[in-house]
């Protein structure tokens, strides 16, 4: 499988800019992760540091999971590898841990994203609140602080890369 990375329109209107940066943010992720093994991607950066690509992979999963459907609809879900008791959970792998499966429900999650903003207005307040500040949240918000999140972890992304295979590239 080759992930296509698709830039977004330079003349798209507003929404459209939104979510095609968040949609190319998600590729470069996935490209990150391309032609790896498990055992690669399960890889730590650097010691001590348990950030992985595996672990990236299953944090996005938790990170879109959390935004779209506990904070934006006020869905009542609880986290998928994390916990209150073991908050970076997601970066502890074992060898049961694959990227098949992370990546499949890490793919299930953007689809839910996908479907839930879509029943949004960019200046809509989200349904729920954020766990720790109590806040609500517009799309355009949760949609700009996703690029973010995305952004920032691709560089992690880009640095973990490199250091398994050389690979390097935008």
């Amino acid at each position: 499988m080759t992930t296509e990375r698709r830039m977004p329109s330079p003349t798209a209107d507003e929404r459209t800019m939104l979510e095609g940066w968040l949609e190319f943010h998600r590729q470069t992720l996935a490209w990150k992760c391309e032609g790896l093994t498990d055992e690669q991607l399960r890889s730590p950066a650097v010691e001590p540091s348990d950030l992985s690509l595996l672990g990236l992979v299953r944090h996005m999963a938790d990170v879109e999971r959390s935004w779209f459907r506990r904070v934006l609809t006020n869905e009542d879900v609880a986290p998928l590898y994390w916990s209150d008791e073991d908050p970076d959970a997601e970066f502890r792998l074992t060898e049961a841990d694959t990227y098949a499966e992370a990546h499949a429900a890490w793919q299930a999650e953007i689809e839910t994203a996908r479907g839930n903003a879509a029943r949004f207005g960019l200046d809509d307040l989200s349904e729920g609140k954020h766990r720790r500040t109590g806040e609500r949240f517009n799309l355009r918000w949760l949609y700009t602080h996703m690029i973010e999140e995305y952004a920032r972890h691709n560089g992690h992304a880009d640095l973990i890369r490199e250091r398994i295979d050389g690979s390097t590239g935008d």
